[in-house]
């Protein structure tokens, strides 16, 4: 059985890391693995049972982060316990919301941003 994990990438990791733990409740489930230049080679966060793994750029191995200045050719479906709550941290970090949050069944309520690293994001909880 497969089982798919994004990889991201950012400019930025021990930055996104802070982030992702403070205002998305993540999970730090893997140590970063600092490379000896000082940038984070890996590491793996969690929300939930919702998993992904991160580093900063390497151009050596053509991995970049995301274009901000175009759309978000992804988005990253999570779902949380309270999208309202989650969205509070998320605005309260700076971060505009592109929706929501609002009820759209059959989906549940429902809310969309891009965090400051320019990643999309799809928060979803399911309606009772």
């Amino acid at each position: 059985m497969g089982e798919l994990t994004p990889y991201l990438c950012v400019a930025d990791a021990r930055a996104a890391i802070e982030w992702y733990v403070d205002v998305l409740g993540a999970e730090v489930v893997l140590d970063p693995i600092v490379m000896d230049d000082g940038r984070v080679g890996h590491v793996e966060l969690a929300v939930g049972p919702g998993r992904w793994m991160m580093s900063d750029e390497f151009d050596s191995a053509g991995v970049a982060a995301p274009d901000t200045s175009r759309g978000a050719c992804v988005s990253l479906h999570l779902k949380v316990d309270d999208v309202d709550a989650t969205c509070a941290r998320v605005v309260a970090s700076g971060v505009v919301l592109d929706r929501g949050p609002e009820d759209s069944p059959p989906a549940g309520r429902v809310a969309v941003f891009r965090d400051p690293f320019g990643h999309r994001w799809f928060l979803n909880q399911p309606l009772g």
